[in-house]
């Protein structure tokens, strides 16, 4: 069985994954001689170009992700994120959300074995701990690769469908330009269109076009070896590089921007892990993906070495006369495949952003039931859809395009083996030396494509730079603004102490029902609550105060997602619920997510007795008061704090509460939470009230409500309306 799912997932990631890996071949040669390379139309330089893309193909997709980077997940899943949280428990330097002691007993974090610490390990968790503002240097590190993915998000789709299309120039040579980008527009509206369906069934829908597509590719590279040039296998060799660049000098540097195209798509093999399988991808890429990439590739330098002034149409002018209608219709249909790589990646991203904080809240829908990473996100989808429409219209240069999408996927990489050496170091606990061969036989490839693609940002490279600046200041303002309201919840809560001290009927009127009040303290009571009350002295009988945390872990298995906790007496009916989730879990709907609370609310009850052996003079202390990472829960583990409200259960029988709970659920469920609005303190500096005032207060304005996003039912709604002066 775990093979036919091995096998599966396998075949379907052939349309998912490696669909913009697969398609380059359309435009590496023709992005390559694009420039000043033209100007050298030697075989030597074509042979040359071939063996720069095989060893590219070889070092960085099959060496550094198949061999290494995919074996970095985090909890089988995988992207910058992923990276990040993996260092963020190891380091305990996570700069997302507070972290919680009881956090610290989930057994995904036991199951991590441990390993001796090194002396590289230890220097830098001591530099990371001593020096705050590298944590936050780290965190818009990873903000920044993941802002370029998004940005490949619009690059992809433009590049591949609009160098698809562009080949009916070689059949209709005097059509005019705007009907190509027409034709590239509708089809781009119909791969956007499709991705409601989720990954699964595009996938089903798009593995057969992909294998298509290699098997064509494959067999035209073949073909062309044979007919053209046997001997072009010989570029294989390292030696035709050295020999490239003595004939081409800073004309061949230049060219390596086109060059760096041949790899695009090798981090969507990472970022979509958490879609599949690690055995699964390394499969297809190994045995299918890699090899026809290689002949195909072959076989088109084969056939530049006789025909070199065919440079601008290479690839179509390849085919031969008798198949040139069924291979383009399958080429414009990979094309479509190959977008759909880094559209699943970027759902996948945002989502995982979008959970620990960083980026506004939007509507995303489980397209599978088996595979929980598969996902879809309509408003990124038709944004995606829109800006990549416009970039067509607009810069139509099939180069200028090229230039911004090569920048975009370099800076990816250098950020993905940046983050590695740390992996290996930290995580990994290897030798400072084992890092640093991988820094250098890597990072200093990337560094030097990447200072190519950097010397072309006037000719279109500025484009990524552009969109990912703009995309990361979004998500570091969304960060920053979420911090500062979550920052003055805690400063600003009410101590328990006072509000216990009313007695059972706490001073005012308990109605039928149950409230659960959403707030984000762990102990004390919110501002929006104690607004509330002070306003209107009546809540329900039975309150539960839930938190919703989320973990930098993918998953938090259902058993240890609650901690729930009793506030104050037992005949009080206050109840606190902190519930955990990675930032790859689910959010269940309303229902079952209120069937479940109470679920463990009466299971809670019954702990209790168990725990107390049945003894009514049983007693346990309750932290009420502490910092914010010391939640009520951690009196169940004897927490020692400097101050405590002894709680004592009375005759009241655990049967009797639970029945209680059944029938106050009867009378009536609402649900309470903050309609806040944040604006920042009259002495902020005038950067900062730009910050909060404008660019926060217009996100949290045009983003869901968190209502919307829990799925709360609106008539069962309270919001409390309340400011915050940040």
């Amino acid at each position: 069985k775990a093979c036919g799912t091995t096998l599966l997932l396998a075949y379907q990631s052939l349309g998912v994954v490696y669909g913009d890996l697969s398609i380059s071949p359309i435009y590496v040669y023709r992005s390559t001689f694009s420039g000043k390379l033209h100007l050298h139309e030697k075989d030597a330089v074509v042979l040359g170009v071939f063996s720069l893309v095989f060893w590219t193909l070889t070092l960085i997709p099959l060496c550094k992700y198949i061999l290494f980077v995919l074996q970095a997940d985090d909890n089988g899943e995988g992207g910058t994120f992923a990276l990040y949280s993996l260092m963020c428990r190891k380091l305990k330097i996570g700069h997302l959300r507070y972290s919680q002691p009881a956090d610290n007993d989930l057994s995904v974090y036991n199951s991590e074995t441990s390993q001796r610490e090194t002396r590289t390990s230890f220097l830098i968790k001591s530099f990371f701990d001593k020096h705050q503002s590298s944590r936050v240097v780290l965190l818009l590190v990873v903000l920044l690769g993941t802002s370029m993915i998004i940005g490949d998000g619009v690059l992809t789709p433009t590049m591949t469908v609009l160098s698809a299309v562009s080949g009916i120039h070689v059949k209709a040579p005097n059509l005019h330009e705007n009907y190509i980008i027409f034709i590239a527009c509708v089809i781009l509206v119909g791969l956007f269109s499709l991705q409601h369906y989720g990954t699964h069934k595009v996938g089903f829908l798009f593995a057969p076009i992909l294998i298509a597509w290699l098997c064509c590719i494959s067999g035209l590279g073949t073909y062309n070896i044979f007919r053209w040039n046997r001997s072009v296998c010989r570029a294989m060799s390292p030696y035709y590089i050295y020999n490239f660049f003595k004939e081409t000098g800073k004309d061949g540097w230049s060219s390596l921007g086109g060059i760096i195209l041949c790899i695009t798509g090798s981090e969507a093999m990472f970022a979509d892990l958490g879609h599949f399988s690690k055995l699964s991808i390394r499969m297809t890429f190994t045995a299918v993906v890699y090899p026809c990439l290689v002949i195909a590739y072959m076989g088109e330098a084969a056939y530049l070495t006789k025909h070199i002034e065919d440079l601008e149409r290479s690839f179509y002018k390849s085919i031969p006369e008798h198949i040139f209608w069924p291979v383009f219709i399958i080429a414009t249909l990979a094309t479509v495949v190959g977008s759909q790589a880094i559209i699943s990646a970027t759902f996948s991203i945002i989502s995982q952003c979008q959970a620990l904080g960083c980026f506004p809240r939007v509507k995303i829908t489980h397209t599978s039931s088996n595979i929980h990473g598969q996902i879809y996100i309509p408003e990124i989808n038709w944004l995606l859809m829109f800006l990549c429409i416009i970039l067509t219209i607009t810069f139509k240069d099939f180069h200028l395009i090229g230039n911004a999408f090569g920048l975009a996927v370099i800076t990816v990489m250098l950020i993905t083996t940046c983050l590695m050496f740390l992996i290996i170091t930290t995580v990994w606990k290897r030798t400072v030396v084992l890092a640093l061969i991988f820094i250098l036989m890597f990072g200093s490839i990337e560094l030097v494509y990447f200072s190519a693609c950097l010397a072309k940002v006037h000719h279109g490279g500025w484009l990524p730079l552009v969109f990912s600046l703009l995309t990361l200041m979004l998500m570091s303002v969304w960060h920053y603004g979420t911090a500062k309201k979550q920052d003055f919840e805690y400063q600003n809560k009410v101590c328990l102490d006072w509000f216990l001290g009313f007695g059972p009927s706490l001073g005012m009127v308990r109605l039928p029902g149950i409230s659960l009040i959403y707030t984000s303290t762990t102990n004390g009571l919110p501002p929006m609550f104690a607004h509330f009350i002070t306003n209107f002295p009546a809540f329900h009988r039975i309150c539960i105060f839930i938190s919703l945390h989320t973990l930098t872990i993918p998953k938090v298995p259902l058993e240890e997602q609650f901690l729930i906790g009793r506030i104050g007496p037992a005949e009080y009916r206050l109840f606190q619920c902190i519930v955990r989730y990675g930032y790859k879990d689910s959010r269940k709907d309303s229902d079952e997510f209120e069937n479940q609370v109470f679920m463990k609310v009466a299971e809670f009850m019954q702990q209790e007795v168990i725990t107390g052996e049945s003894n009514t003079n049983y007693e346990y202390e309750m932290s009420v008061v502490g910092k914010p990472s010391e939640p009520v829960i951690d009196a169940f583990s004897k927490a020692k704090t400097k101050r405590k409200y002894k709680v004592r259960f009375t005759e009241v029988g655990v049967m009797d509460e639970v029945s209680e709970l059944i029938e106050q659920k009867e009378s009536g469920v609402s649900y309470m939470m903050g309609n806040t609005c944040v604006i920042a303190h009259d002495s902020s500096s005038f950067l900062k009230r730009i910050v909060i005032d404008i660019i926060y207060g217009f996100l949290r304005r045009n983003s869901r409500r968190r209502a919307v996003a829990l799925g709360i039912p609106h008539p069962s709604l309270i919001e409390v309306g309340i400011v915050y002066r940040v």
